[in-house]
């Protein structure tokens, strides 16, 4: 459903009021990776017990694909030091999606990866990972709608999920709030992990994506949901179920979850004053990076003022609109380096979520490719 017919939803007083909830706790929401010892990742397989998910050639079960898979990164992550793994199910029982969230935030986790499955009506074929987001077409609607309907197999689930319609695009529009300070990060994993589908796996590139996904509301961190592959493609449905297959799909995400985390950390250095930051000379050209401007950002949400009183001391704030939000960003320059001590200074007061992004003509780039093409 595209842009021009968002906007033309009247939008529920109950959605209002969710808005006016999200905005006023958003910049309380930060992670505390940086005061843990471990990197918490929290693996999700997707459906379970009397909910099959997609069932497509010779009855493979999306279920059954989704928890070998979630097992197998599961294993391989835990062989890294520093590296805990929550799973919200490790059998063949089915968890609510309100469930799997409250996992995840009760553990305190740094990353959510739920594993699904693909299907459609035709031989539709490929790997494509998804964020929460509503600025999506018909399509995506429909993707997040047909995993949105697990809820109808939960108990009371009018109840629980009182006001939501897994079949109304202005439901979907009040999910993406709460997860705005994360949108930024979670890109950044689905397109690491997107990459080394395509990349590495040769699988067919159906891109990073982003629809109203309820488990991936839940969250209060970084989230992606993963779609591997089509059971309904004979081809793909027999890869996924073969050994090699799951192995295969499982190194990609855990190569990709490693990477990220090894993004996060890149170059780490101790935190600097802001009087030492901004007496910093970019004297250093090594890690200079040219028509490349990287900032770091701090915080997403309601307008504010970019008064220090507003940021815990920190100065020269920019604000830059994205759509009916507001996103907020420290520090400017084509030093890595030195964008990274800004970093480290957000992150000291307070900013615990703060990361680096990248711009190059005033459009918004991947960090990670900047990078590897020094």
């Amino acid at each position: 459903m595209n842009s021009l017919l968002f906007s033309k939803i009247k939008i529920s007083t109950k959605i209002l009021g969710l808005f006016v909830f999200s905005c006023s706790i958003l910049f309380n929401i930060t992670t505390v990776f940086a005061q843990k010892n471990e990197f918490i990742v929290v693996l999700d397989a997707g459906h379970g017990g009397e909910d099959p998910g997609k069932v497509g050639y010779k009855n493979i079960k999306e279920k059954d694909i989704a928890l070998k898979l979630v097992l197998q990164v599961g294993k391989l992550l835990e062989e890294k030091e520093n590296i805990k793994v929550v799973y919200t199910r490790k059998k063949d029982v089915f968890i609510g999606l309100k469930d799997r969230g409250k996992i995840a935030n009760k553990s305190n986790a740094d990353l959510f990866v739920s594993i699904h499955c693909n299907a459609h009506n035709s031989n539709a074929y490929g790997a494509e990972t998804w964020v929460l987001g509503t600025h999506a077409n018909k399509q995506n609607f429909e993707v997040a709608k047909a995993e949105n309907s697990v809820i109808e197999f939960e108990d009371n689930y009018k109840v629980i999920y009182k006001g939501f319609n897994p079949n109304s695009p202005e439901s979907i529009i009040g999910l993406t709030l709460m997860q705005e300070e994360y949108l930024d990060q979670s890109i950044q994993l689905a397109s690491i992990i997107q990459d080394e589908f395509t990349v590495k796996l040769k699988r067919k590139n159906r891109g990073v994506k982003q629809a109203g996904f309820v488990v991936l509301h839940q969250t209060y961190m970084p989230s992606i949901l993963i779609e591997t592959g089509f059971l309904t493609n004979a081809k793909e449905a027999l890869f996924l179920n073969s050994k090699l297959g799951q192995q295969k799909f499982s190194k990609a995400i855990y190569n990709g979850v490693i990477n990220y985390i090894n993004q996060l950390t890149l170059n780490t250095v101790q935190s600097t004053s802001i009087n030492e930051i901004e007496e910093v000379k970019t004297t250093n050209t090594q890690n200079i990076y040219t028509n490349v401007e990287f900032k770091v950002q701090i915080a997403a949400g309601r307008k504010l003022e970019t008064k220090s009183y507003n940021f815990k001391g920190l100065k020269n704030v920019e604000r830059i609109k994205v759509g009916s939000s507001y996103k907020y960003y420290y520090g400017n320059t084509s030093n890595y380096s030195e964008i990274e001590k800004f970093k480290k200074t957000a992150q000291s007061k307070g900013f615990k979520t703060a990361f680096i992004v990248a711009f190059k003509n005033g459009e918004k780039i991947s960090v990670d490719e900047v990078l590897k093409k020094s």
